[in-house]
């Protein structure tokens, strides 16, 4: 009896699924050829995306093999165009200090600035110190103080380095307490890197050994006179009368 009942239940489970398949047999099928292709192309998609970045990989290399400036600045603008997002950024930074060793001062800050205003992470901070040490002679310091404003803030693993730019600032503008004062702080702040601290303390001693207001003074030449010709004698020196 029991057989009985377990093939009637049987047929009654295939009559059910030959009803479903014809009612939904044709989604079925359309969801499973959409759920190949998304497969597919999310494995087409990554291996372009792989492409891209060994393409701008090779690309940066090779810009970074050129000794002259110029000409690596060209390569790394062109290493950025159409590169991925990271890679791009990466490539314009290191085409604005091509720039900047090439004397194309302004061009590179501008590159800079653009870098730092379209990054807030480590590339567009890295690019915001620089333009502010690029402007750190001609700005005034209320101008530097703008631009670093984002990453002289507590907390932010930048602050000492912003903060060294403006007691150089406050150097340059002969500011000597302000400046001494800065330094003083940064050779002593437990946050700032190894070789920073070094530079502050010997900005420090600079300082106060009288650096920015006292150079001392400078020797006048010594002027060596020719020898005379040989066979004439020279003449001795007339004593001075007592």
């Amino acid at each position: 009896m029991s057989d009985i009942f377990r093939e009637v239940e049987e047929d009654v489970r295939k009559e059910r699924a030959q009803q479903l398949w014809k009612r939904y047999g044709t989604y079925l099928i359309a969801l499973g050829v959409v759920a190949l292709a998304a497969v597919g192309g999310w494995q087409l998609w990554k291996r372009h995306q792989l492409q891209e970045r060994e393409k701008a990989s090779t690309a940066f290399v090779a810009a970074q093999r050129i000794s002259n400036p110029q000409a690596a600045a060209t390569a790394f603008n062109e290493a950025a165009n159409g590169a991925p997002k990271g890679y791009a950024e990466v490539a314009r930074l290191a085409q604005a200090n091509a720039m900047f060793a090439a004397g194309q001062t302004k061009e590179a800050i501008a590159v800079y600035r653009d870098i730092a205003n379209a990054d807030r992470g480590p590339v567009g901070a890295a690019a915001r110190l620089r333009a502010a040490w690029g402007l750190s002679e001609p700005a005034p310091r209320q101008d530097l103080a703008a631009l670093l404003e984002p990453i002289n803030q507590a907390g932010s693993p930048w602050r000492e380095n912003a903060l060294e730019v403006l007691a150089y600032a406050d150097y340059r503008a002969m500011d000597r307490k302000a400046a001494q004062a800065k330094f003083e702080a940064l050779a002593n702040a437990a946050e700032a890197p190894q070789a920073l601290k070094a530079r502050a303390k010997a900005m420090v001693d600079f300082l106060k050994g009288g650096g920015a207001t006292s150079y001392g003074t400078v020797p006048p030449d010594v002027v060596a006179l020719p020898p005379p010709p040989a066979g004439i004698a020279t003449a001795p020196a007339t004593p001075q009368a007592p």
